[in-house]
């Protein structure tokens, strides 16, 4: 493990930018950024349209690590290039930021209350890519839409589980058990998370991780989390709220630093001059660091 990105990702002021719009997610977020459907007709004109947006995003002068300590990075930006280098080896060289890598492959259909991961088939050679680019850790994602024990029990332990094989790669994985902001009972199922996560904290021996967590009902839920020695860091996602109330809730949550997308990249547009999109995203990216070193 790289030791200088390690106590930057731990230790440095700023939070991580979450650029890994997947298949999925990419329409919305193209839209949201000014194009709309009908401007591409297949995968490859959209997988180019996001990773000409992100680039735009990554080579802005915003986009620095004074602010910024990593980027999530989707698979196939990771194996696109960015001023003649590959995203990764570019955000490190260029710009000192850590890269990390989104490695799960969606969610499977609802089950008591949640939606797992699908199954990674190809996990090992994708972490081996990612470590002939310099990528520094990974992330996968789970939800949770309801306060089921049984159900949040099966998210954390596949976490965790995946979560080991890629710490013995050398590798930082952060682990996103998701709670939905539209649950009925958000505010139980962050409990039931929380003590899950504690208990599976307990059994590691010396594995290094971090959690991408939905901003709490209860401000600091995640103290004990935050605080346990195996924890790198604790960031989180915006969840679908917008920035302002994402930035008000994170700022009460001491220790915890942002991870946003929607919120993050809110209002920017293809059809802006650079200097109309890096004052923007300036703009964004200040008030989210505010936010994070409350």
């Amino acid at each position: 493990m790289n030791t200088e990105k390690f106590n930057h990702v731990a230790n440095a002021k700023g939070f991580i930018a979450a650029l890994d719009q997947s298949g999925g997610s990419t329409p919305r977020a193209l839209k949201a950024y000014g194009i709309e459907e009908d401007k591409y007709s297949n995968d490859t004109e959209m997988f180019d349209l996001i990773h000409e947006m992100r680039s735009r995003i990554i080579k802005s002068k915003a986009f620095t690590s004074k602010r910024i300590l990593g980027a999530i990075l989707f698979e196939k930006t990771m194996e696109r290039k960015v001023e003649g280098k590959y995203t990764a080896e570019y955000l490190w060289e260029d710009k000192k930021i850590t890269a990390f890598l989104k490695v799960d492959k969606g969610l499977k259909e609802e089950e008591d209350g949640v939606q797992l991961m699908k199954d990674i088939p190809n996990l090992e050679e994708m972490l081996q890519r990612a470590l002939k680019h310099g990528v520094f850790g990974t992330k996968m994602r789970s939800v949770i839409k309801c306060a089921n024990v049984e159900g949040i029990k099966k998210i954390v332990k596949q976490q965790f589980e995946i979560g080991k094989i890629i710490a013995s790669h050398g590798l930082v994985p952060i682990l996103e058990p998701e709670v939905s902001i539209k649950a009925n009972d958000k505010a139980k199922c962050e409990e039931i998370l929380k003590e899950e996560i504690l208990k599976e904290l307990g059994k590691l021996k010396d594995e290094k991780l971090m959690f991408k967590i939905t901003l709490p009902e209860k401000a600091n839920l995640y103290k004990e989390v935050i605080e346990h020695k195996n924890v790198v860091r604790v960031v989180a996602l915006s969840g679908g709220y917008t920035r302002e109330k994402a930035n008000e809730m994170l700022a009460q949550n001491h220790g915890v630093v942002a991870s946003f997308s929607r919120a993050l990249v809110e209002g920017l547009n293809v059809h802006q001059s650079d200097s109309e999109f890096d004052k923007l995203l300036d703009e964004s990216i200040e008030s989210v660091y505010q936010a994070s070193i409350k």
